[in-house]
């Protein structure tokens, strides 16, 4: 496929999206093997972005707005791959993916919104077939480190036990960061969708909602503190897991089920153990849910919105973006009862630092490490169109390491 871009940067003009055009730059930039621009509704503000990271002229700039199917569809046929980090996504994103999916043009993004991408899934997959683009969702701390940890843990219990392991946990240790502006918009926008229609509020509980046709066995769940015999520590639910576990099945599932029909996975923090880890835990789950009852009513979101949370386009300073990071542990069991665990940890600021390198990393991976003849365009997660190549480059170069814990 010849085209002018290998990649275009479409929001990045944003925070995160200046995030990731500093890192390609940096990265990739200087040699100018990588060709790639960025794009978005303002070219004043485009243009001050590459001033500001130091890329000058060579890159360039496109205008376009999220909602101009003409733009968009002109702009995607200039790239080989996009990167949005347009978000909330099913406001703004469907115009972009949907332009990509007929245009054979491979798609990233940093969605962490599971109703939208339960509707985009069938709307999306059969043009996408048709053209070879590899849509992705979910390419940031939404859901890589989560859906990668799994596949990782998987590799090495085939080669060690010859099996899978039919029961996984991902538990977090440590994180340290903060929700960027745009997590935050579309954090909102899912709960007026949720408190709006039932379907989607279905779509939120079920752990099998982004695997159309499958419906697999019932998940661990609950929104209360519990104790974990493997971790051996207290558990508190984790507010990411309703996206991560989907992004886990739907990856089991697009690879045709390798770890098994009734495959089961959960996500949940670590509190710690003894009486001072079930009072932490029991704290960290009694505020989750007074979070959500409280998001609940419209109110207090205009409020947050107006008063109390960063916008779109706002984010911690770099100081607090390095300061940041992350630590992830994965056990799972074998049919035959054997245990094995893993940790994954990044660096840097996980919703900032850290995603703007694996939505960077993800895009060249797919364009340059995944042969698009042996995947097929489609709708895809990163477990399962890049799986285990994508670990080398995020090791190399994304700060996140990936080990084996005996």
């Amino acid at each position: 496929m010849s085209r002018r871009f290998d990649v275009v940067v479409f929001g990045a003009s944003g925070f995160t999206g200046r995030l990731v055009a500093e890192y390609l730059h940096a990265t990739y930039g200087m040699g100018g093997e990588l060709a790639w621009a960025m794009a978005g509704r303002n070219l004043a503000k485009l243009a001050e972005v590459r001033r500001s990271i130091g890329a000058g002229e060579s890159v360039p700039l496109i205008a376009a707005e999220a909602t101009d199917a003409a733009a968009l569809a002109n702009l995607v046929r200039q790239s080989r791959a996009i990167i949005t980090t347009v978000g909330p996504y099913q406001l703004h994103g469907g115009t972009l993916a949907t332009a990509c999916a007929q245009e054979g043009t491979d798609y990233v993004d940093l969605c962490g919104e599971p109703v939208w991408m339960a509707q985009m899934i069938p709307l999306l997959d059969t043009p996408a077939r048709a053209s070879g683009a590899r849509i992705v969702f979910s390419c940031g701390f939404d859901s890589i480190p989560f859906d990668l940890g799994v596949v990782f843990l998987q590799d090495e219990a085939q080669r060690r036990f010859g099996m899978p392991l039919t029961t996984m946990q991902g538990r977090v240790r440590k994180m340290k960061g903060k929700p960027s502006g745009g997590t935050i918009a579309s954090a909102l926008a899912t709960i007026e969708q949720v408190v709006r229609d039932p379907a989607a509020r279905r779509a939120m509980v079920d752990p099998f909602a982004l695997t159309p046709g499958f419906k697999g066995p019932r998940q661990p769940g609950g929104g209360s503190a519990a104790y974990d015999d493997l971790a051996k520590s207290w558990t508190a639910p984790f507010i990411m897991a309703p996206i991560n576990t989907k992004n886990v099945h739907r990856t089991n599932a697009l690879l045709g089920h390798p770890w098994g029909r009734d495959f089961v996975y959960d996500e949940r923090m670590l509190a710690g153990d003894g009486a001072r880890g079930e009072q932490h835990a029991r704290r960290m789950a009694t505020a989750l849910r007074v979070q959500n009852a409280m998001l609940a009513f419209a109110p207090t979101r205009a409020l947050l919105r107006r008063f109390a949370l960063p916008k779109p386009g706002e984010g911690p300073s770099a100081q607090e973006r390095e300061s940041g990071g992350y630590e992830l542990l994965f056990i799972g069991q074998s049919a035959d009862g054997r245990t094995l665990q893993a940790s994954v940890r990044g660096e840097g600021d996980p919703g900032y630092a850290s995603t703007s390198k694996m939505i960077s990393e993800s895009a060249l991976c797919l364009l340059e490490d995944v042969d698009r003849a042996a995947t097929g365009g489609g709708v895809w997660t990163p477990g399962a169109a890049m799986g285990m190549k994508l670990i080398p480059p995020l090791r190399a170069r994304a700060g996140l390491t990936f080990a084996i814990e005996d």
